[in-house]
């Protein structure tokens, strides 16, 4: 029996609507930027696929009804209701597959049971999703639905194992066998493989002119996958738009429920963020720039970065990051203890998204300045985006206060240091020492090289408003999930702008942006600074230490240091503690700052505890 329109579809056994036509017009609004990059694939291949006109999964018109005729099997059970309930933003771009029938992420019931990878082919060919920022999407949720399609694997037990890389990378050797070896029918169908088969397989079908691309994700096997943005660390960390298992964010164990919540987040993720996820966090902020960039590039408004912007030449060596994280300890003074009742941790509401959001950065080819031309760069009314190597005077030849740490990371207590850093540290370095700098004139901080870029603007202020209010849907409707995966997203796509083996493929490259990165960092670590100064102006208290953007104070009961405003980058009470006798005794008696650290660090996590 082939299948008509309005008819059963005999395989799933449910009413088949009617194909939506293959919108070419749409094609250029669709054209992907994260479409030509998969893991571990040439740069020559995602440059070609990149270049082909993205389509659906499949033309409606090149499909053969016939081809669908095949046995009648179950239909497939309703999902589960959700609270909050799906929307529909993402149907028409990714499916569910259960081993109970496939869905839309809405919830709509599309088929019964996919039991082969020849059914799996012919759901992907007719279903004509499109792309989201992404190439469309097809999850197949729970084990029992893999060994339908012949994709089960037993690498062993985390108990046999005294570390679980080994279990992941057996797992995933593992896996990508099973795939190859069961794959063929899609292969003969015409798919073919974008890079080795594994958590996700990554599929292109070229017909005529057009490419579709779709990427099936396995979700029971997703923890195979091993990257920082998954927090691996002997244990299963986040997992992007899934969860986290450690933090109680992860799918339900039911199969159909897991089905619904995910169906939940992408239909979310689709309509707050405009974009399917993508196969990482980093991966998924970094598809809402290049949607912003496509946006732009056809209205013509808006500023449209499209290269890379890698560290220029530097002379003289420069160590680690151009802007580290700060990272400080200090030993408490005894009488500073003395009437405090609590142990506070202050953070940075979305650190480095607020910054993103304030910062001008440069792009185009950078010039090159020595000498007088540097320090006239420097000394304009508006200081442009560039790096600048200046000398940082020691530490104790300036008014400091000395229950802080040093202004820079690069900084020494005991000598000067020649070092490079971004204007936003230049800056920061002429501003007073009550508003975190060392109030220096250009002239004291010899500049005497400078690398300046020729443009310069907000390049992320529509990614950072769209991620900031997808944030505050997630806040305010206690969406636990969501807010880890947006934490995700874009501390993901900022810490991996340093790395340019992330974005290898052409259409990529323009993602790579260290200083853009250290900019960041830079600025979120002297606004910390500068709140730690005027808490100490109105308090008289001083930390005890900070790490990146959080800092730890020793406070009497009724003072309260965090800000009122609920702005992004404003400090809130990140954690609280009784300062306990022993927890006393534990800081005046400490001999080093890494005694002070485990002290702080034991009772925080004592209360994260308490908490649970």
């Amino acid at each position: 029996m082939a299948l008509k329109k309005g008819e059963q579809f005999a395989l799933f056994d449910v009413e088949v609507p009617e194909p939506a036509p293959a919108d070419v017009q749409a094609h250029e609004a669709l054209q992907p930027s994260l479409f030509d990059v998969v893991e571990g694939e040439s740069a020559e291949r995602n440059a070609e696929l990149a270049d082909a006109t993205v389509e659906p999964t499949t033309n409606a018109a090149m499909v053969d009804d016939s081809e669908l005729d095949i046995s009648e099997t179950t239909p497939a059970e309703p999902l589960p209701i959700s609270l909050p309930p799906a929307g529909e933003s993402a149907d028409g771009h990714a499916v569910i597959v259960t081993a109970a029938g496939t869905y839309t992420p809405s919830g709509q019931v599309l088929t019964g049971p996919v039991d082969s990878v020849e059914k799996l082919d012919k759901l992907i060919r007719w279903a004509t999703l499109t792309p989201l920022g992404a190439p469309a999407q097809i999850w197949v949720v729970g084990i029992d639905a893999c060994e339908m399609l012949g994709w089960a694997i037993d690498p062993g037990s985390e108990d046999d194992v005294e570390d679980m890389e080994v279990l992941r990378t057996r797992a995933a050797a593992e896996l990508t066998g099973v795939l190859q070896a069961t794959l063929n029918p899609m292969l003969t169908a015409g798919w073919e493989l974008r890079g080795d088969p594994g958590h996700v397989v990554h599929l292109s079908r070229t017909t005529g002119k057009f490419t579709s691309m779709v990427d099936i994700v396995i979700e029971p096997y997703v923890w195979t996958y091993w990257n920082k943005d998954f927090g691996w660390g002997n244990r299963v960390g986040d997992m992007g738009i899934l969860g986290s298992p450690t933090a109680g964010t992860y799918l339900p164990d039911d199969d159909l429920p897991a089905a619904r919540e995910l169906g939940r987040r992408l239909a979310w993720c689709a309509e707050h963020l405009g974009v399917l996820p993508g196969p990482t966090p980093a991966r998924t902020g970094a598809a809402v720039v290049d949607k912003i960039k496509r946006e732009r590039t056809r209205s013509g408004k808006g500023i449209v970065v499209t290269a890379a912007g890698p560290v220029p030449p530097l002379d003289g060596e420069h160590r680690g990051d151009l802007e580290p994280a700060v990272g400080w300890t200090r030993v408490p003074d005894p009488e500073e203890l003395d009437g405090a009742a609590v142990l506070v941790s202050i953070d940075q509401r979305a650190a480095y998204l607020a910054s993103a959001g304030m910062l001008e950065f440069g792009y185009g080819k950078p010039r090159h300045f020595r000498a007088e031309a540097a320090r006239a760069a420097a000394g304009e009314a508006k200081t442009p985006f560039g790096l600048w190597r200046v000398t940082l005077p020691a530490g104790n030849m300036l008014a400091l206060p000395d229950k802080m740490p040093l202004p820079h990371p690069h900084m020494l207590a005991d000598q000067p240091v020649h070092t490079w850093v971004t204007t936003v540290s230049l800056d920061a370095f002429c501003a007073p020492v009550a508003d975190g700098g060392i109030g220096a004139e250009l002239d004291e901080l010899d500049i005497t090289e400078a690398w300046v870029y020729p443009e310069q603007g907000r390049a992320l202020d529509k990614w950072a408003k769209i991620l900031r209010e997808a944030r505050k849907v997630a806040v305010d409707t206690d969406d636990a999930a969501m807010k880890r995966f947006l934490g995700s997203c874009y501390k993901g796509y900022i810490g991996r702008m340093v790395n340019p083996d992330m974005w290898t493929a052409k259409q990529m490259q323009h993602h790579h942006q260290p200083l853009w990165r250290a900019a960041i960092i830079a600025h979120c670590r002297w606004r910390g600074r500068r709140v730690a100064m005027r808490i100490a102006r109105e308090t008289g208290r001083w930390p005890l230490r900070t790490v990146t953007d959080s800092w730890v104070y020793p406070l009497p009961e009724g003072i309260d240091i965090a800000d009122e405003s609920d702005a992004l980058g404003k400090m809130t009470l990140e954690k609280r503690a009784a300062l306990t006798d022993d927890l006393v005794t534990a800081l005046t008696d400490a001999r080093d700052t890494h005694e002070i650290n485990l002290a702080i660090k034991a009772v925080f996590t004592d209360e994260d505890e308490g908490n649970n």
